[in-house]
């Protein structure tokens, strides 16, 4: 294990700095200050190498990480990489964008502030990546076998690194003009800057998988072509459509999806030109819910010099504590003051929104919204509490209802679920052999850390598919809920 008595020397929680707001609004860099090695050293000696590991299990990955702990306390920087890249392919995205389960089901969580897992990890991969350790894999032999990976987001770039490192030959296809899904658009830079998706990208080049931007299957070719063509194909789109809300004045201009909104601005931070671009210069924002999505509005609302940011949500403001019905090792419904809150603006909870409201110009001005009650279960807008938010600017941002599967039914004829997923048995594999679905669009919205493991895991069913066996781990199955989740 690590220091024996590192739990009990250092009993809280160390976390790198973030840089002053009055700085950090001034870029788009990432918000954390340098990190302290001997921070770093001290938090993953306070990990007891518990006899059964419960943080293993609350990661989709099954992650090793009391071992990975002891290395980075022994200092033994290139064998922690060796040991995190053994059960995940790319720690730098999940050490920036992960929730950590794995810290919600640590044993020391019980009496302690839990062990800084996540600070821990991505410590390690930047450190492997500035050291030069991180190098191409390429596969020792080739099958002469083909897969199609539909989607560049953290399952489908998974999914591909994987296969081709068994021997493969795989095509990424990506409808937008650059790689990387979701990590490349959907995220904000001061979250993660996408030089760590270009370094990983170049690994996988050089690995041998082949990137294929600006291709939108369905339209540029069918899904009936792609299945002619390869031997096998990956489904991993994602769960791209946006939860709408139908109340009057929906469609009044300024009122946008939340991923309209962050997708241009990465362009222009990518240096693209957006004509008309969505902006929250000098404008009164709402961002309609509570989630990550709604956080990475805000930040961006803030970097753009808004005139106010406003924050609401429908249900109540989680506690500060683990409630009763969320014990360990379950992962708590907690209060969280992200970096974008801690930024600025206005955040309310039970607040349901009824109209917005346009100006002269046809163009939104405010919302009406009203105290959240409860009846029969339902969250309806209590009567005689409604009230107005000045708005020019607000965006949607309440989850995602599934993924976009018109072209691939219509042309594939694969059925999708209650919930639009695309259906697959436990394999991973859809109604049409050969064809496989990994991450979101089989699982509806969920996280970066269960996209990378169905990933694998689904990789691992196509190369048995393709060649009768597999050496590939297959960390989860379709049906697999952790209980972290």
């Amino acid at each position: 294990m690590a220091d024996p008595k590192g739990f009990l020397k250092t009993t809280e929680r160390e976390l790198p700095a973030r840089r002053p707001v009055s700085v950090r609004l001034m870029d788009w860099k990432e918000v954390y200050e340098q990190r302290d090695s001997a921070v770093l050293k001290r938090q993953a000696g306070r990990c007891m190498d518990c006899g059964v590991p419960f943080c293993q299990q609350g990661c989709p990955l099954g992650n090793i990480i009391p071992e990975w702990n002891d290395l980075t306390w022994r200092g033994e920087g290139r064998q922690a990489i060796e040991r995190l890249h053994s059960t995940n392919n790319f720690p730098e995205f999940t050490g920036r964008l992960c929730p950590a389960p794995c810290e919600s089901s640590c044993v020391l969580g019980i009496s302690q502030p839990a062990v800084t897992i996540k600070q821990v990890e991505v410590s390690i991969v930047d450190q492997a990546f500035a050291n030069g350790w991180v190098q191409p894999q390429p596969p020792g032999r080739l099958t002469g076998k083909t897969v199609a990976v539909v989607g560049s987001g953290p399952a489908g770039l998974a999914a591909a690194q994987q296969l081709t490192r068994a021997g493969h030959t795989v095509a990424v296809f990506e409808r937008d003009d650059r790689i990387g899904g979701l990590l490349r658009y959907g995220i904000p830079d001061f979250k993660m800057e996408k030089r760590h998706l270009e370094t990983r990208l170049a690994q996988m080049t050089a690995e041998g998988t082949r990137f294929r931007a600006g291709v939108t299957i369905g339209e540029d070719i069918t899904w009936d072509d792609l299945r002619a063509r390869y031997d096998a194909v990956v489904i991993a789109t994602g769960a791209m459509v946006p939860r709408d809300l139908p109340i009057p004045g929906r469609d009044l201009p300024g009122v946008h999806f939340a991923m309209e909104y962050l997708v241009q601005q990465n362009r222009v931070g990518a240096g693209d030109t957006v004509d008309q671009q969505i902006t929250a210069e000098g404008k009164h924002v709402v961002v309609l819910g509570g989630g990550d999505t709604g956080a990475d509005c805000i930040g961006t609302a803030h970097r753009q010099s808004a005139a106010s940011v406003t924050n609401l949500a429908i249900g109540r403001q989680p506690g500060t504590e683990r409630p009763e019905h969320q014990p360990w090792p379950l992962s708590p419904t907690l209060f969280e003051v992200s970096s974008a809150h801690e930024e600025g603006g206005i955040r309310e909870f039970l607040v349901s929104t009824v109209e917005f409201l346009a100006n002269e110009a046809g163009e939104v001005r405010a919302i009406r919204v009203a105290e959240t009650e409860f009846l029969d279960g339902r969250r309806v807008p209590k009567a005689g509490t409604e009230r107005e938010i000045p708005a020019d600017l607000v965006l949607l941002s309440m989850g995602f209802t599934g993924p976009e599967s018109r072209a691939l039914t219509e042309q594939l004829h694969v059925p999708v679920d209650g919930r639009s997923n695309v259906e697959r048995d436990v394999n991973y594999q859809t109604s049409h052999e050969g064809v496989f679905v990994a991450g979101d669009a089989g699982r509806g919205q969920s996280l970066i850390v269960w996209a990378i493991a169905e990933g694998r895991a689904a990789a691992a069913a196509v190369d048995k598919f393709l060649e009768g066996e597999t050496q590939l781990p297959a960390p989860v199955k379709p049906t697999d809920h952790a209980f972290a989740i």
